[in-house]
């Protein structure tokens, strides 16, 4: 599918958004008849991928048929008005879980995101390190022995390896780990070390051709875009397609924060032309 061709010149789109089949917190339907009450063009499901791992937030394997089926049945229902497309948020684990193994290819998805959420320890243990602060501190102290910088060079090393793995459309949220790390260390994303982290990865998107999502999720609550708007520019200036999703978990926020993402879009797109 060309995500960006289907797009066109719309802004009244998300494609990322968690409903009763993962941790969001409404079923499919309600977030099917918000998007056609704000008039939306395209909208996207895309639940937190099955995982090997234990974890609440994901879809269980078994549930995929049914998700698809619910997928149809809205487009069945209100198709007329707004087109629905299904997709996951896959996460990568490593060599062995991601989004180009095979189960996943195996979906017939219209398109998919990956995403980068859980980081091992040392032993190998898959820890989620997304979420709240008060998690991820506790985490950190009980899985990584507050080794921050052991853990934000995993998620990179990580989000790098997925980007080279290839299998999906959409990178999502690719510094989501800038956040809680800034947290547990302020002032840890202006660090020469980080930097180059990110920027290899931004580099590794660029050559593989990905389209990033500028994730508004938080914005409202916390005024934090993932990424953050320091990379905006680079990325712009070597078109990369991008995409603004509101990574909805209840229908009320379907749109959070999309339009101030698309101003501060087009400001620097403006700056970059003169």
């Amino acid at each position: 599918m060309d995500i960006i061709g289907e797009i066109g010149d719309s802004r009244h789109y998300t494609l990322h958004s968690h409903t009763e089949f993962c941790d969001g917190r409404a079923q499919m339907e309600a977030f099917a008849r918000k998007a056609v009450e704000m008039n939306f063009d395209l909208y996207g499901f895309s639940p937190h991928s099955p995982v090997p791992v234990t974890s609440s937030c994901n879809m269980l394997a078994g549930n995929v048929e049914r998700y698809l089926d619910e997928v149809k049945r809205i487009t069945e229902r209100h198709g007329k008005h707004v087109r629905f497309f299904a997709s996951m948020e896959i996460d990568y684990l490593g060599d062995e879980w991601g989004p180009s193994h095979p189960f996943f290819q195996s979906i017939p998805l219209d398109y998919r995101i990956g995403s980068v959420h859980f980081v091992p320890t040392p032993e190998g243990e898959q820890i989620d390190v997304d979420g709240s602060f008060e998690r991820f501190s506790q985490r950190m102290h009980a899985k990584f022995n507050n080794d921050i910088r052991y853990v934000v060079e995993k998620f990179y090393e990580h989000s790098i390896q997925m980007v080279q793995k290839g299998g999906f459309d959409i990178i999502g949220h690719f510094d989501k780990i800038g956040e809680n790390s800034n947290h547990f260390r302020p002032g840890i994303e202006d660090e020469s070390w980080y930097q180059a982290l990110v920027s290899e990865l931004i580099d590794n998107i660029i050559s593989h051709k990905i389209i990033v999502e500028i994730n508004t999720k938080v914005f409202a609550e916390r005024g934090r875009l993932f990424p953050a708007v320091r990379y905006w520019e680079k990325l712009i200036r070597n078109n990369v397609p991008i995409v603004v999703n509101s990574d909805a978990h209840v229908p009320a926020l379907i749109n959070a924060s999309r339009n101030e993402a698309f101003t501060m879009l087009d400001n620097i797109k403006q700056q970059i032309s003169h």
